[in-house]
């Protein structure tokens, strides 16, 4: 019986992860220091990719540059846009705005110093990167491997059509 109930609530989180849900209204940092709202950061026109990072974290830095590559095309196609939110802590956070600065990025980035976004997403690993349409959150994905990117454009094309 427990192994049925343990089975039955895997499968009810699997779920969970695709269901709509909104956009948690937290407050959060530019690397320019100043404070903002990210419901009030997002695209009012089409999909926004929110992506959780942190400057220590190889396959997020993967997942962002390879996106650069194509964010450009991205933007001409569907009008996305990317917000690129570091959930680095006080010992790391210092590293944003240069790392940003080199890598050239041409993203929004934003800080989540206290990890309000983080928590308030339930999200125990990064990256994470989930798809906002409306403020409602209509795809998530955690976990980075070479190729992730074109998935993630394909739902970006048929949630644009929607």
């Amino acid at each position: 019986m427990k192994k049925i109930i343990f089975f039955l609530t895997l499968i009810s989180l699997s779920f969970a992860s695709y269901s709509q849900h909104e956009l948690p209204n937290v407050d959060l940092t530019s690397i320019e220091g100043k404070s903002v709202t990210l419901k009030n950061e997002t695209n009012k026109d089409g999909i926004t990719i929110v992506s959780l990072w942190a400057t220590w974290c190889v396959p997020c830095l993967k997942e962002l540059d390879a996106i650069n590559e194509v964010y450009v095309d991205w933007q001409e196609e569907t009008n996305v846009e990317l917000i690129a939110v570091s959930v680095d802590d006080s010992r790391t956070v210092g590293r944003v705005k240069s790392l940003v600065n080199g890598k050239d990025w041409d993203y929004k980035v934003l800080l989540d110093k206290n990890n309000d976004l983080k928590r308030a997403l339930n999200a125990s690993s990064i990256p994470l990167t989930i798809l906002v349409k409306d403020n409602k959150i209509v795809y998530e994905h955690s976990g980075y491997s070479p190729g992730a990117e074109t998935e993630l454009f394909e739902k970006i094309k048929e949630l644009s059509n929607n």
